[in-house]
């Protein structure tokens, strides 16, 4: 998806984007990275070599995928909010593009976090490739964040299931946005994205030699990953598209 090129016309400034949204309604020791003036603390799962044990030992596929990726594994950035309106970006476009749209969207705050998304402008999130769905779900997104109506602090002690039912309730965020969460930022191992059109395909790719393959057959493949569904998908999606996906 493209950004918006707007006309060097004089136009009213535009409301900010909090009004469109009032009217819609275990980690291993983490490493810093400077991007551009913020730097951002990145975990990864202490549990990953063990589960690449576990699938090599298990699964005939992923002993032939995991040793072509080396020592790449999950990574999280740490931050809840962040991770969750990087979901609501790449729903339903390309990781290129999703990637392109953030990087324009994330110039807009000063830094990213629910208060000053809530300060945006609809025009400028429109230039930055946002479609209006988009910024309705992503500043419903920072309301729920800022009026502290998700249990953050809660999360790490909480079943996969009770995350998901409080994060669907976030206009824009629905099972397949709350498992990307449970994956990337909560690093939860044993998630099975049954509702993602990448795990299918690659499912398809690696275990049926192309062929369609239906959600029951996709879980009848991933019996043999527990308790690491998360890990395997990981590496499925890596089969399609070695560079990671980043949320």
């Amino acid at each position: 998806m493209g950004g918006v090129i707007l006309a060097a016309t004089r136009k009213p400034p535009s409301a900010p984007a909090a009004a469109l949204a009032g009217k819609a309604a275990a980690k291993a020791p983490a490493k810093t990275i400077p991007v551009d003036t913020e730097v951002l603390q990145v975990f990864t799962p202490d549990y990953w070599q063990e589960a690449c044990r576990h699938l090599v030992a298990k699964d005939r596929v992923m002993k032939r995928l995991i040793p072509q990726f080396g020592d790449a594994c999950l990574q999280t950035r740490g931050d809840a909010f962040t991770t969750l309106a990087r979901s609501i970006v790449g729903q339903q476009i390309s990781v290129k593009s999703a990637q392109a749209v953030w990087a324009r969207f994330a110039k807009l705050p000063r830094k990213m976090t629910p208060a000053n998304v809530l300060k945006l402008k609809v025009d400028d999130m429109r230039a930055a490739g946002l479609s209006a769905r988009k910024i309705e779900y992503l500043c419903d997104l920072a309301l729920h964040f800022d009026a502290g109506s998700v249990h953050v602090k809660s999360w790490e002690s909480m079943e996969d299931e009770a995350i998901i039912a409080e994060l669907v309730a976030i206009r824009g965020i629905g099972r397949w946005t709350a498992e990307m969460f449970l994956i990337f930022h909560l690093m939860r191992p044993n998630v099975l994205p049954l509702d993602d059109l990448g795990l299918l395909n690659g499912i398809s790719q690696n275990y049926f030699s192309g062929d369609p393959v239906s959600r029951s057959e996709a879980r009848e493949v991933a019996a043999a990953w527990a308790p690491y569904c998360s890990v395997a998908t990981w590496y499925i999606w890596r089969s399609l598209d070695p560079i990671p996906v980043d949320y």
